[in-house]
């Protein structure tokens, strides 16, 4: 019996003892339940009619005790049902990454509300939209989508076409949305089909391939059979955890895709954070495709994919010579007249490097913020920064792979410190330790993020409480 208590009071990995997450985790669970009772009425009447008592299933994943209701959100504020104002560096995983109901676009919604939401017809939005897109991203020629999922799915499709090659190349962790053919994992070593990926009746193995992060030699293994149609990834890896690229790596990569004859698509859903151009550009890679989904509409369901000029010819040439008949590209309510005003406004307006700079800044404000506390506990965590984004994971140095960063995680201590924050008017992501910079940031929400940080870890590495 004692040396089981004392296990439970020695650090973990983490520098923090096993016990201490779980008194946490318990206390703020009854603070969470006892603050939050019209939220607890309102999920007990969803769960008569919701699966899983929430609209989409994941949205039960924050460690609550029940859903958080939300009644409102403003800028980098949300109301919930009690009335708790919560400064949200969530910000819908990114999909309001320039805040809650943007002034430009809610205008520009207003506006166009009174002339019509759908038409499957093409608009001036849609050609300033365009124009803005290859300006910011350096690729001539766009199509639209409802979400990201939709615009990967699309470009592999296209991609698939243009190149007559089947084999998809992905990075280990990796998420593209629900992309079904991006669910394969390293595990030991040896690629397999990702085992929560739910009615899934064929094998993806034999399309989809599978390397680390950073490993060049890996990649051009899985190049060298000359069957690969295109390279899948993020310039940065975020849902995972943030694993940055080891300098030259893209570089490198870039001259191995295109040596084997393979396509280099760029999802920047998430590392637009980065800049109006995204990492990519910001970072003088060059691709042959880009993908960016949740932010480019202010928060608006709407999503974008550009080619190159050479790529885009072959993707034409693959329509012209197909069979008549559906593509199984491009759904009824994509590029509607409501989303394309929201792209431009939020292409002219706020994806501005103006509008860029000060969310870069308090993000280095709370990168470093976020370092002190962990310091002062000499905890073996790490910050990493990727323009306006910020993330903390559980380990001593940036992870350089998918492995290494699902190592790091701890699904225990994330809830723990997530409650921990959301009990003090603080939201982050809820899958991961992801934190977002909007322009309506203030320098007192970063303040309150930090402190109430440096209140969770206080409570974690008290280790002479019992």
């Amino acid at each position: 019996m004692a040396a089981m208590q004392n296990a439970a009071m020695t650090p973990a990995r983490t520098g923090i003892a096993p016990r201490r997450i779980t008194d946490l985790l318990a206390r703020e669970r009854l603070t969470y339940a006892e603050r939050n009772p019209k939220s607890k009425v309102q999920a007990k009447r969803a769960a008569q009619h919701l699966l899983f008592g929430v609209p989409l299933h994941w949205m039960s994943d924050w460690g609550t005790p029940f859903a958080l209701q939300v009644a409102s959100a403003q800028g980098a504020h949300l109301t919930d049902l009690d009335g708790h104002i919560l400064a949200d560096f969530c910000l819908g995983d990114t999909g309001a990454m320039f805040g809650h109901a943007p002034a430009a676009v809610s205008q520009a919604l207003q506006a166009q509300a009174t002339r019509g939401y759908s038409t499957m017809l093409a608009s001036e939005d849609a050609a300033v939209v365009a124009e803005a897109l290859a300006t910011r991203f350096g690729l001539p020629l766009w199509q639209f989508a409802m979400t990201a999922t939709d615009a990967n799915r699309f470009v592999l499709r296209w991609i698939r076409a243009a190149t007559g090659r089947k084999v998809l190349l992905v990075f280990n962790g990796c998420y593209h949305g629900t992309v079904e053919d991006v669910f394969v994992d390293l595990v030991n070593g040896q690629a397999v089909q990702r085992d929560s990926l739910l009615g899934q009746v064929h094998n993806l193995l034999g399309t989809t391939r599978v390397v680390e992060f950073n490993d060049l030699n890996a990649l051009e293994e899985a190049l060298a059979p000359g069957d690969v149609a295109c390279v899948l990834a993020e310039p940065v890896m975020t849902n995972i955890g943030m694993v940055l690229p080891q300098p030259g790596f893209w570089e490198q990569a870039q001259t191995l895709i295109q040596r084997h004859g393979a396509m280099l698509v760029m999802d920047e859903t998430h590392t637009i954070s980065s800049g109006p151009g995204g990492y990519a550009r910001a970072h003088a890679l060059h691709a042959d495709a880009v993908v960016v989904g949740k932010p480019l509409g202010g928060g608006m369901p709407c999503a974008a994919y550009g080619f190159s000029a050479a790529l885009a010819e072959r993707v034409v040439a693959s329509k012209h010579n197909a069979p008549p008949g559906h593509s199984g590209i491009g759904t009824t309510l994509t590029a509607n007249l409501l989303a394309m005003a929201a792209m431009r406004a939020t292409l002219t307006q706020l994806m501005t490097p103006a509008v860029y700079a000060p969310m870069h800044a308090r993000a280095t404000t709370l990168a470093d913020g976020l370092r002190a506390a962990i310091d002062q506990h000499c905890l073996p965590w790490c910050v990493t920064q990727v323009g306006a984004r910020v993330e903390f994971q559980f380990c001593a140095t940036p992870p350089i792979n998918g492995t290494e960063a699902g190592a790091a995680m701890d699904p225990a201590l994330e809830h723990a410190i997530h409650l921990f924050l959301l009990n003090r008017d603080v939201l982050i992501t809820p899958f991961h330790n992801m934190m977002l910079i909007c322009p309506d940031t203030t320098d007192a929400d970063v303040q309150r993020l930090c402190t109430a940080f440096a209140g969770a870890l206080l409570e974690l590495a008290d280790y002479g409480k019992t």
